[in-house]
């Protein structure tokens, strides 16, 4: 495969997360989850902590704050491995910074993007019964609707960055889970 960065990207309930953690897997790739990586630091509390504790209410993050986790924690990927990101970039100036820390590191003309499409509506039905199953804090119809909302203002924007810097592919996530993960494994050439 000629990737060894990739952007799972779509909205919130799309089966991005589900998809990106099957692919690092069989890839052996890192999986960083920016959501997973906010709910380890505010576990650990510490200066980071106090400032991330709108990540309970479904919005986003400041890019500052953003910028900064990243540049903490990116240098602590091994050299060599590939990444899946989840969750990351969600806005322009996180798109500029994470494409120029990547090309600085050799990934040049080995980024690709998915985007896993799916309905508002069916979104929104997969991430209420995911809070009934995980008792998630943060995907109540509030948080969920803030999160479109969110969607739709910023990170349609970084997306189309994406679009212009990574080979960009769009994935229907409509069907089940395994034909899903079969028709991203096609469409990187696997």
């Amino acid at each position: 495969m000629e990737y060894d960065i990739i952007f799972v990207a779509g909205p919130q309930g799309s089966g991005k997360g589900t998809q990106g953690k099957r692919l690092a897997e069989k890839l052996d790739f890192l999986f960083w989850e920016m959501g997973g990586t906010l709910r380890a630091i505010l576990a650990e509390g510490g200066p980071l902590a106090g400032r991330i504790k709108a990540i309970d209410h479904g919005k986003l993050l400041d890019d500052d704050l953003i910028l900064e986790i990243l540049k903490e924690k990116l240098p602590l990927v091994p050299e060599g491995r590939g990444i899946i990101f989840d969750g990351v970039p969600r806005r322009i100036r996180q798109s500029e910074f994470m494409i120029g820390w990547l090309r600085e590191r050799g990934h040049e003309g080995r980024m690709a993007t998915l985007y896993i499409d799916l309905s508002r509506d069916e979104c929104k039905r997969r991430l209420l019964l995911r809070a009934e199953r995980e008792g998630r804090a943060d995907d109540t119809p509030e948080a969920i609707d803030q999160r479109f909302r969110d969607f739709d203002d910023e990170i349609h924007a970084a997306m189309e960055y994406l679009k212009d810097h990574t080979r960009f592919i769009t994935i229907d996530g409509a069907p089940a889970p395994d034909a899903v993960a079969a028709a991203i494994e096609g469409a990187l050439g696997r």
